[in-house]
Parts: structure tokens; sequence; C-alpha cells
């Protein structure tokens, strides 16, 4: 990450863009707070995939059942 004051960041855009397309994370600073961050957007969100948990989530046989501590409650 790097951080710029806003006056050298009017003169350093070109450099500054570039390194941001590199993935360099920019900050851009007025009077040593920061204002502005400059980076690259990802190109394309990624898809989600049907199926791609299948196994890994399951239920207790006993999911619906009362529970022991509110067995009072239900009485």
């Amino acid at each position: 990450m790097q951080q710029v004051d806003i006056s050298v960041a009017q003169t350093q855009i070109t450099e500054l863009l570039q390194s941001a397309l590199r993935g360099e994370e920019i900050i851009i600073t007025r009077d040593n707070h920061p204002i502005l961050k400059l980076i690259q957007v990802s190109s394309q969100p990624k898809r989600r995939q049907r199926g791609s948990a299948k196994g890994q989530i399951w239920m207790a046989a006993d999911f619906d059942e009362p529970l022991e501590d509110f067995k009072e409650y239900t009485e």
C-alpha cells in the first residue's frame, strides 16, 4: 500500500494509475488524512456454481426434536 499526498498525486497520476493496474493499492491523502483509495476493479465476478457444497452440509437425525434445556418450557 502506497500513500501519496494529493498535490504529489496530481503530478504523478500516470505512474499511480500504472501501479494500481499492477494490483497495488494507492491511498491519496490530504493533510495526512486518507481521502481516496485507488485500486484496480476486478474484471468479472466469479459465477456461482451449483452443487459446489454437495456433501458438506448435513442435518442431524434429531434436528426437529425438542431440546433438553427447554423441556420445562414445552410441558
